[in-house]
């Protein structure tokens, strides 16, 4: 079974060096890079939390208690549903403009608010905890905000690219490139 938001950046990997943005359907949301390992690894878990908890429903079901079975496969349910969205967190892009899913809300930028998308060296979260280290991270400026205040992308220590210094490049490279070629010049 095909899972295209796992191979998000594979026209990226099959494009012409010289062809920044490889995709016919630019109106289409995408996310322009690969799902990091630990993120992968955190919904694979998720997902075989989700196999017991099914096994368990089942076992349950035999032993005669329906409205505990019903309980674990609405448990099971919840568990499938935050797997596949911490799978789509991240940046994704498109004609229209940048969005950033997070686990609990998604939020649009119209390619007209956007001032810039740039690379700044700073401090980041590591794997999105509270801890601090560091890094590179991507940051969008957007025209209806104060000059000062930037929202944080992507990081070099975040979950999808731990450990992927090329990958974080890759990333942050094809969004610039996308806020270039759609942002409004002024």
């Amino acid at each position: 079974m095909p899972l295209p938001f796992l191979t998000a950046d594979r026209a990226f990997d099959d494009a012409v060096e010289d062809a920044a943005l490889p995709f016919h359907d630019r109106d289409r949301w995408r996310r322009p890079y690969r799902p990091g390992p630990w993120r992968v690894a955190a919904a694979a878990l998720l997902l075989l939390l989700a196999s017991y908890v099914l096994v368990a429903a089942v076992v349950i079901a035999f032993a005669g208690a329906l409205p505990g079975a019903g309980l674990c496969v609405c448990l099971a349910a919840l568990v499938i549903g935050a797997a596949l969205r911490l799978l789509r967190v991240g940046t994704w892009v498109s004609a229209r403009g940048l969005r950033r899913v997070s686990f609990l809300r998604t939020q649009t930028v119209p390619w007209a608010r956007v001032a810039s998308v740039r690379t700044a060296q700073q401090p980041v979260r590591w794997l999105g905890l509270p801890r601090t280290v560091q890094g590179q991270a991507l940051m969008l400026v957007r025209h209806d905000r104060p000059a000062g205040e930037g929202a944080t992308l992507l990081t070099d220590r975040g979950a999808d690219f731990l450990a992927r210094r090329t990958a974080f490049d890759r990333a942050a490279d094809a969004i610039e490139v996308w806020a270039d070629e759609y942002r409004p010049t002024a």
